[in-house]
C-alpha cells in the first residue's frame, strides 16, 4: 500500500513539473510578443501621445500672435466646439458622410460575404481569382493610389458631368444608371423610389465598393475555411439544403467576422484619404485666422462621433453574435 501511495504522488510530482514548464514557455511566449510590439508601444507614447495631447490642447485655445515673433495659447473653453457646431458646410459633410456610411456598410459585407463564398468554392484556378479580387486593394493604396490621384483622364471619367455635350447631369459618365432605369427594370414589382434609387446608387458605386471589399472578403474567407467539413459532411447526410445550411451553419459560424468586419469598415471609412469629412478639417487647418483651432476641435468631434459609431456597431452586432467555444 505504502508503495502505491508513493507511486501516485510521484505522477502528481510529474505532472506538476509539466504545468510548471508549459506555464514558462507560455511567459517565453509572452515576452517574445512584447518585443515584437515593442517599436510601436515606445513610437506610441514618444510621438502620438504629445501629438494628441497638443492637438486636444489646441482646440480648447486661441493662438495670440505676438508682436515680438512667436505666439501664446489664450484659453478659451468650448468656444472652439461651439464655432464647429456653427460650421453649417461642416456639419452637412459630416451628416453625409454618417448617411454614406449607413449605406455603405451592409453593401461591403454582403458584397465581400458572396465573394468570399464563391471563392471558397472547389473549382480551378481558385488561387488565381483570390488574387484578382484583392488586386484593387493594392491598387488603391500607398505610391500607385497617389500617382493614380494625378491622373487627368481617370478625374475626367470619373466626374459626375464627363465630357460637356449639353447632355443633362444624370447622364453623367460615372453615372451607370439611374433611379429611373431601376424603376422601369422593378416595372412589375411593387419597389418604390427609395428602393430603386438606392440600388442604382449601389450600381454606380460598384467599383469603389470592390476596391473597399477586399481585406473583408479574406476575413470572411478565414472564418469560411476555418469551418470543419465535418460540419457540412453531417449536414447533407441529414438531407438539408445548401439554403438551410447556409443560414444555419454557415451565417452563425462566420457571425464573428461578421462583426470584425464592420468596426473595420467603419474606421476605413471615416479615415480613408478621400473622407469629405477630413478632406475639410485639412483644408480648413491651411487657412489664416483662427482656423487651426477650429479645425483641431472639429477633429476631436470627429473622433468621438467614430467613437460612438464603432461603440454602437459592435453592441449592435455583438447581440446576434454566434461564439462557437470549445470549453
Amino acid at each position: 500500500m505504502r508503495l502505491n501511495i508513493f507511486k501516485k504522488s510521484d505522477k502528481q510530482l510529474g505532472v506538476v513539473k509539466e504545468r510548471r514548464r508549459g506555464a514558462s514557455l507560455q511567459a517565453k511566449k509572452a515576452r517574445v510578443g512584447w518585443l515584437f510590439v515593442a517599436p510601436f508601444i515606445f513610437g506610441f507614447f514618444l510621438i502620438y501621445i504629445p501629438i494628441i495631447f497638443g492637438s486636444l490642447k489646441y482646440s480648447f485655445n486661441e493662438i495670440d500672435i505676438l508682436s515680438g515673433g512667436g505666439y501664446e495659447l489664450v484659453w478659451v473653453g468650448f468656444k472652439n466646439y461651439a464655432t464647429a457646431l456653427g460650421d453649417q458646410a461642416f456639419m452637412q459633410t459630416l451628416a453625409n458622410g454618417i448617411v454614406g456610411l449607413i449605406i455603405d456598410i451592409p453593401t461591403i459585407l454582403l458584397f465581400s460575404l458572396f465573394i468570399a463564398i464563391l471563392l471558397n468554392q472547389k473549382m480551378p484556378g481558385r488561387t488565381a481569382f483570390r488574387a484578382i479580387f484583392f488586386i484593387p486593394v493594392l491598387l488603391t493604396t500607398g505610391l500607385i493610389a497617389s500617382i493614380d490621384s494625378g491622373n487627368l483622364i481617370a478625374q475626367n471619367m470619373g466626374s459626375s458631368s464627363g465630357i460637356d455635350t449639353g447632355a443633362s447631369e444624370e447622364s453623367g459618365v460615372s453615372s451607370i444608371v439611374s433611379a429611373t432605369d431601376m424603376q422601369s427594370l422593378f416595372s412589375g414589382m411593387i419597389v418604390g423610389k427609395e428602393l430603386a434609387k438606392y440600388v442604382a446608387d449601389m450600381v454606380n458605386k460598384i467599383f469603389d465598393i470592390v476596391n473597399r471589399s477586399g481585406v473583408q472578403m479574406l476575413i470572411f474567407l478565414a472564418g469560411l475555411q476555418g469551418i470543419s467539413p465535418s460540419i457540412y459532411e453531417s449536414c447533407e447526410i441529414e438531407g438539408a439544403s445548401a439554403w438551410e445550411t447556409f443560414w444555419k451553419i454557415t451565417l452563425p459560424m462566420i457571425s464573428p467576422m461578421i462583426l470584425v468586419n464592420a468596426v473595420y469598415t467603419v474606421i476605413d471609412s471615416f479615415t480613408s484619404g478621400d473622407n469629405k469629412v477630413m478632406t475639410y478639417i485639412n483644408t480648413l487647418y491651411n487657412q489664416a485666422g483662427d482656423s487651426n483651432v477650429i479645425s483641431s476641435a472639429m477633429a476631436w468631434m470627429y473622433f468621438l462621433l467614430v467613437i460612438l459609431i464603432v461603440a454602437a456597431v459592435a453592441g449592435i452586432i455583438s447581440s446576434v453574435v454566434f461564439y462557437n467555444r470549445k470549453d
